[in-house]
């Protein structure tokens, strides 16, 4: 995988999925600060080397200035299970207890809210992100009716080791 080119598939993604309404989304964006944290720049992608250690040295180095770090893998270097086993792990081990959480996307481990596909696809992505601001941010939004018609069982695995922004 070359870096210049994963960053460029990454950005066509943010610009032109997670930044667009969608009808079936109740003309809502997938992902509503997408598009701020494009503009401001304050995403960074990475080729990750290991997971577990790439892991490790985000938690370890924090996020500096931005908003998210991108780790991203080739598809098939692992399998959507022990991806998200290996995320699980990292997030309860010392992703948490630093305030980060990583959010997992796996090609082979579709996820879907009403008929709309919101996996990346071509790599298997890592996303880090502060998990004091996603708690604070889904909050915001769901006080707009942003999870309103997104299906339960969805939701209940959306917010696994965060606050459920609708109580």
């Amino acid at each position: 995988m070359q870096l210049d080119k994963v960053k460029a598939d990454i950005a066509e993604w943010i610009e032109n999925f997670l930044e667009v309404r969608n009808p079936a989304l109740g003309n809502r964006s997938p992902c509503p600060y997408a598009r701020s944290a494009r503009l401001k720049n304050s995403y960074a992608v990475r080729l990750g080397t290991e997971l577990y250690a790439d892991m490790m040295d985000v938690g370890k180095q924090g996020l500096g200035d931005l908003e998210v770090i991108i780790y991203a893998y080739p598809r098939d270097f692992y399998t959507a299970e022990e991806f998200q086993d290996i995320i699980d792990k990292t997030n309860q081990g010392f992703l948490l207890p630093v305030d980060l959480i990583a959010l997992d996307d796996h090609p082979d481990h579709e996820e879907s809210v009403n008929g709309v596909v919101f996996n990346q696809g071509q790599y298997t992505l890592a996303m880090v992100q502060s998990l004091s601001d996603l708690n604070h941010r889904s909050k915001l939004v769901a006080e707009q009716g942003f999870y309103n018609d997104w299906p339960e069982e969805y939701l209940q695995d959306l917010f696994i080791h965060r606050e459920d922004p609708r109580q």
